[in-house]
């Protein structure tokens, strides 16, 4: 299993997109989270994943096991899923040191929310701030995908 280690950021623009060297459509859910353990269903374009993460380990850093599935699969685990489908699309923009930012603006009922996620080799490995980042949110759990399942941006943003 892996140890996933990410940083979570708001955005504060789209100028992202001018660096942005591809971007695909994502729908997910969450079968099971609960205990800072999720068990999620993706499909990003046409291929079906599955992941589990494990709760935090250091506010940053969490055990992760993905799987690809048959699209098949993936469309009928999505009717496993609590709560509502994530509909966002993910841009990938590079960043220094063979990094790279994933960028996702969410649609539906989480429109308006764009957020930026960088996955580091350790969680003190430095990296660049392009102009466009905004403040840091990770460990907030109103920005995990799962509570956005349960609790809406539109129903708490103001």
């Amino acid at each position: 299993m892996n140890i996933e280690t990410e940083r979570k950021f708001l955005v504060k623009d789209a100028s992202y997109k001018e660096a942005a060297v591809r971007s695909y459509r994502i729908a997910q859910g969450y079968i099971a989270h609960d205990g800072g353990n999720t068990v999620r269903v993706r499909i990003r374009d046409n291929e079906g994943f599955l992941t589990i993460k494990g709760p935090s380990l250091d506010g940053i850093s969490r055990q992760e096991w993905e799987k690809r599935i048959s699209l098949q699969d993936a469309e009928e685990l999505m009717g496993l899923c609590h709560g509502g489908i994530i509909d966002k699309t993910r841009y990938i923009v590079p960043s220094a040191g063979s990094l790279f930012f994933e960028v996702d603006e969410f649609h539906a009922d989480n429109q308006g929310l764009v957020m930026a996620e960088i996955e580091l080799p350790s969680p003190d490995t430095p990296f660049d701030r392009p102009a466009w980042l905004g403040p840091e949110v990770t460990g907030d759990k109103r920005y995990y995908n799962s509570y956005l399942t349960k609790v809406p941006f539109k129903d708490w943003h103001a």
